[in-house]
């Protein structure tokens, strides 16, 4: 198998952007791509597209194709390539990364380019996104999964009572919450101290959603949503595209770019399966088999983005991942280690809970983010001369699991 490049990337500002449309974040992703990589769109071999919410404006199907071709007929993008629709919910920006990435390692293109876009933000019609994040749960077995978490509510020593204004995801993620912290001691202050070093991440990305410092007590004095999290532990709801072109070492040669090489080492995906929160997560599966496949370990780690839709989840993450041991996350965070200028920085993008969750656009955002970083170009929010870095994409709800977890490793050559 060949290695693997990155030979560019790009993501849109993450926002509420009720004015533009699909097609407008398409073009500016994928002119964005074009630009980083400083590479013609004819060279692009085939695409691997992601959306997760098109479905909800009566696109089901064929999304990439609808938003490419227009592009194609005006000479910007190659009508030869293929094109290939990705959806694993919240995941699927990783999902495509990974397929490009496997794609060009077997030999079957030189450059694929890997797109996510995302509009989720509908004021007029909320019944419609309140649909969309339902969607990322299983609607087949909808009663038993409601009576797994409302059987364990008392195991994981919180409640369980959903809302009809309130995703189910966010109900079965407290409880898991609520275990941790009965069975670990992570406190609510600890949860209000990662939302709170991840808006002061977010302060320096200029394509943030949230660019405001909050203090540790001003995230535990905001709104309440379910059991121990406030709202700005929680990602908001955002519109987004981001972009990723990855080739062989032959087609990142030959663009003659004077950047450190970026070599996208391993990406790794498992599927969850725990009925309970003290099982093994989806996110430890991942992360092992992404570590044997790039020959690396966690303690190689320089800095990481992972899949923070909840300060909890970032805690969670850590742990899984190896960054830190089962049930110091809290702790972890607390130490600085995860701040910028830590041990191992943690999110200094803003994470989903400042930078914006536009679901498939939210995994390439994060590549693109180590990218910037193991290429010495983050600017402000730049941590040293990093050489490894992690992404950490999850997406859907399955019993006590993400349905699916992607974990990529990306490597600083030269």
């Amino acid at each position: 198998m060949r290695d693997v490049f990155v030979l560019g990337s790009f993501t849109t500002p993450f926002r509420r952007a009720p004015e533009k449309t699909h097609h407008d974040l398409t073009r500016e992703a994928l002119e964005g791509v074009l630009a980083d990589a400083g590479i013609e769109a004819s060279r692009i071999d085939a695409t691997y597209f992601g959306s997760a919410a098109l479905h909800v404006f009566g696109q089901p199907n064929i999304g990439g194709q609808v938003l490419l071709l227009p592009l194609a007929r005006e000479g910007k993008y190659p009508h030869a390539a293929p094109i290939t629709n990705v959806e694993g919910g919240c995941a699927t920006g990783g999902l495509a990364l990974m397929a490009a990435r496997a794609a060009v390692a077997a030999g079957d293109c030189e450059v694929a380019l890997v797109l996510g876009v995302e509009k989720v933000f509908l004021p007029e019609a909320p019944q419609k996104m309140w649909e969309l994040f339902e969607g990322g749960t299983d609607r087949l077995h909808a009663a038993e999964a409601r009576a797994l978490y409302a059987g364990k509510a008392a195991f994981c020593g919180g409640v369980f009572e959903p809302h009809p204004a309130r995703i189910t995801i966010l109900d079965a993620v407290a409880l898991e919450a609520s275990w941790h912290m009965a069975r670990y001691g992570t406190t609510k202050a600890q949860l209000a101290h990662v939302a709170s070093k991840n808006h002061a991440h977010g302060v320096k990305n200029p394509n943030a959603q949230y660019r405001e410092a909050m203090s540790v007590e001003a995230v535990l004095a905001d709104k309440g949503v379910v059991g121990p999290f406030t709202r700005s532990m929680c990602a908001p709801i955002s519109d987004g595209a981001a972009a990723v072109l990855v080739g062989s070492r032959e087609a990142l040669l030959s663009l003659g770019s004077t950047r450190p090489r970026v070599r996208l080492a391993a990406i790794a995906a498992a599927n969850g399966t725990r009925t309970s929160p003290d099982m093994p997560s989806v996110t430890t599966f991942a992360a092992k088999k992404a570590f044997a496949k790039a020959k690396l370990t966690a303690s190689e780690v320089h800095l990481a983005e992972v899949h923070d839709a909840t300060a909890f989840a970032e805690i969670a993450a850590t742990e899984d991942l190896g960054l830190c041991a089962a049930g110091e996350g809290g702790a972890f965070a607390v130490s600085g280690a995860t701040s910028h200028g830590g041990r191992v920085p943690v999110n200094l993008s803003g994470g989903l809970e400042s930078k914006g969750h536009p679901l498939a656009a939210s995994g390439l955002a994060m590549a693109h983010e180590l990218a910037l970083h193991l290429t010495g170009r983050a600017e402000a929010r730049q941590s040293g001369s990093p050489g490894v870095g992690l992404f950490h994409n999850a997406g859907g709800l399955v019993g006590f699991d993400e349905a699916t977890a992607v974990v990529g490793l990306l490597v600083r050559e030269g």
